[in-house]
């Protein structure tokens, strides 16, 4: 009694991350403009305008933002979505024709990969694929997504963990106020005194 739960949260952090790593111009230009990124993909994937865009097609195109991130494959969209693996397939072209730059990133960190056999975050910490050489195709398949995804995730993780500290010194002026209780995905979860609320928020 006496304390709420409050939480912050950054928007959409590991596309925003994507958009800087590959420099695409259209993916930079929605997020400067503060448009709805998943908006803005349903719009040109379902070659609708922006306004007409419906629920449906936005919760694909997150799929899609997110699936093509993680390295999803055609066939794995296509599963995700209810649809035809031909469908999926022209999704992913329509995507990658919206935002070239994002193929040619992921291009670029699949041969860097290959060649150093590591990647790493914005902040250089490195994450070793020790599969990526491998005949196996399964197992070199996997590490190329890793490849692909790690920049992202990991850069994300730093940057909440980078928070987490900060957070903690600026709360340590605030003596009793509030207290950190856990960190989610990228996502901060606070105790607050009530009366506190508004100051801390």
């Amino acid at each position: 009694p006496g304390y709420r739960i409050l939480a912050a949260d950054y928007s959409q952090i590991e596309l925003r991350i994507m958009a800087h790593l590959s420099g695409d111009a259209g993916l930079l230009a929605a997020f400067h403009g503060d448009q709805d990124i998943h908006r803005s993909t349903a719009a040109e994937v379902f070659s609708v305008p922006l306004a007409d865009v419906d629920a449906q097609q936005r919760r694909a195109a997150k799929a899609i933002n997110f699936g093509l991130m993680y390295g999803m494959s055609a066939f794995g969209l296509a599963r995700q979505l209810g649809i035809g693996r031909g469908e999926a397939q022209d999704y992913i072209a329509r995507y990658f024709n919206r935002y070239p730059g994002v193929r040619e990133f992921m291009d670029r960190v699949r041969e860097q990969a290959h060649q150093d056999g590591y990647v790493e975050t914005v902040f250089g910490r490195r994450l070793y694929l020790d599969s990526i050489g491998s005949r196996n195709q399964a197992q070199r398949a996997g590490a190329e997504r890793a490849a692909i995804n790690a920049p992202m995730q990991g850069t994300a993780a730093d940057i909440i963990k980078r928070a987490m500290i900060a957070v903690d010194h600026w709360l340590a002026e605030r003596a009793g106020e509030a207290r950190m209780l856990m960190q989610v995905h990228d996502e901060l979860v606070f105790e607050v005194r009530e009366d506190s609320v508004e100051s801390i928020r």
